[in-house]
């Protein structure tokens, strides 16, 4: 398994960024908490939107770690960049990696399965899938994202 301790971790209110994560479930479990209490901290979101930004994060996390490297000799690593642009109200969530990931056109039809990427285009505002040779970056964007330190609309009113 690769070592995730050597990862570039970055958190303050306008970025959250995890280098060079294991693809494995486990990781993505950690960096899924890491990320939740990042938004608790920083942002002024309501339960039910805290919940899509997290779920959607985390299927985008879960999908790398299982498919990315799926027919890899051996595992690999993932990275995740939350970018919060203030002045805009637009919080951007890019997950990389550096695999595979299956094309869900040449699969056959799995009711279990094939849920996750409809999931992501519900749960945020918008939602690109970008897959080259090199690698899969998904994008996930919120809008109306208030920070927490941000003056609040009743103040300046007054």
């Amino acid at each position: 398994m690769i070592d995730s301790v050597s990862a570039a971790n970055v958190s303050n209110a306008e970025r959250f960024t995890r280098f060079g994560i294991a693809a494995d479930g486990q990781a993505a479990s950690r960096v899924r908490e890491e990320f939740g209490h990042w938004l608790d901290t920083h942002f002024a979101l309501d339960p039910v939107r805290s919940s899509d930004l997290i779920l959607a994060t985390n299927e985008a996390l879960a999908n790398a770690a299982e498919f990315a490297y799926a027919n890899a000799d051996r595992p690999g690593t993932m990275d995740i960049d939350a970018a919060f642009d203030p002045g805009a109200g637009v919080l951007t969530v890019t997950i990389a990696d550096r695999g595979t990931w299956r094309d869900r056109s040449t699969l056959a039809p799995n009711k279990a399965r094939g849920r996750g990427i409809p999931l992501m285009e519900a749960l945020t505002d918008s939602t690109s899938i970008d897959r080259t040779d090199t690698g899969t970056r998904v994008l996930l964007q919120w809008t109306g994202v208030e920070s927490r330190t941000a003056p609040s609309q009743t103040a300046s009113a007054e």
